[in-house]
């Protein structure tokens, strides 16, 4: 580890130039009496490293020295394709490893690039998390990667909304969507746990998405978990192969169509006011940027009528609810009596 700590020291002082014992001990999380050591141990094995004195000062290397000891383990090259979510890849313990593989890459590259490159990692950042909204704890993340890279059968407890499950999984890929962790992965069985009854409303986020493995392929589910909601992960040992042909984007691609038509099977006709037509993108998401595509023209008082796909029951009664008065709700006459009625109720109890 100490080896792979002074190459990682070196890299810093090439790729950045002058830098402080505090600015290096917070790159390599270290201390910086370690950080002393090690420029001491660097200089025993001949690297010139010189140090500047003063409030200015700091370590850098001797004008005109550049290593090319950039190798990449197989690691820290995997781990590149993760270089544009930094949060992400600390989830699945390549933290490390990733700004190993970058300081490398630095290295190796002429100075002309290497410039560029750092531009552009000063000027654009991806952060994954929707607004609003914590990540979900995900303890078994690391394991669960671990499991998926090396193939390896996942023995797992799963919370769903009908209950706990037993599960054995063979783990094919994760996703990470809107900041939220997702496995891949082919259930073997499935032993139901006592657990509550099922809960009012629909909840298919996370649940068991369906789809074949290969098209065509009848070999059996490949469901969708929401890494969040296993309460154990092990990995007993036994191995698996993948299925011929499984493309991890594209069965993500399916799903999320087959996940869409399976929840919002309903039309709602609205008339929205202006500040409305603002929030129905925000709230509804790509159904409401379809549902204001199609719209009509407004009428004398701005207000546009819109054709919205929304789920069904209380959580359409729901959604719609967040677009307060701005909103009414047209047809059907279900949907129209079921809001009436909450907004009755809501008024009786705050009256």
């Amino acid at each position: 580890m100490r080896a792979d700590r002074l190459l990682s020291l070196l890299l810093l002082l090439q790729n950045r130039g002058r830098m402080t014992a505090p600015e290096l001990a917070a790159e390599l999380e270290v201390s910086v009496r370690t950080v002393y050591r090690d420029v001491e141990a660097l200089g025993a094995s001949g690297i010139p490293v010189h140090a500047d004195r003063g409030p200015a000062g700091g370590f850098r290397l001797v004008d005109g020295y550049r290593t090319r000891l950039t190798g990449l383990t197989d690691v820290q090259a995997g781990s590149l394709f993760l270089a544009g979510a930094p949060g992400p890849a600390r989830d699945l313990g390549l933290g490390a490893d990733l700004t190993a593989a970058q300081l490398k890459l630095q290295a190796a590259l002429p100075a002309e690039l290497a410039d560029r490159a750092r531009r552009i990692q000063q000027r654009f950042h991806l952060d994954a998390p929707a607004w609003f909204r914590d990540a979900d704890p995900v303890p078994h993340l690391a394991r669960i990667a671990e499991a998926v890279w090396e193939q390896r059968i996942l023995k797992t407890h799963y919370r769903r909304w009908r209950g706990a499950v037993h599960r054995d999984l063979w783990p094919l890929g994760l996703v990470l969507k809107g900041g939220i962790w997702y496995l891949v992965a082919r259930a073997a069985e499935a032993v139901e746990a006592a657990g509550a009854g099922p809960r009012p409303g629909a909840e298919v986020a996370g649940e068991a998405v369906r789809a074949r493995a290969t098209p065509g392929k009848a070999e059996g589910a490949v469901r969708t978990y929401r890494v969040g909601r296993f309460l154990a992960v092990d990995t007993p040992g036994g191995r698996f192969e993948r299925p011929e042909g499984f493309e991890l984007a594209a069965y993500w691609e399916e799903s999320a169509r087959r996940l869409e038509a399976a929840t919002r099977r309903q039309t709602a006709l609205v008339r929205l006011s202006p500040h409305a037509v603002r929030l129905l993108p925000m709230w509804f998401g790509a159904a409401g940027v379809r549902a204001l595509a199609t719209a009509g023209p407004p009428d004398a008082e701005g207000r546009v009528d819109v054709e919205l796909a929304v789920e069904s029951g209380s959580v359409a009664v729901g959604d719609l609810l967040r677009l307060g008065a701005e909103a009414e709700v047209l047809g059907p006459p279900e949907l129209r009596r079921a809001l009436a009625d909450a907004v009755a109720e809501l008024a009786g109890r705050y009256r």
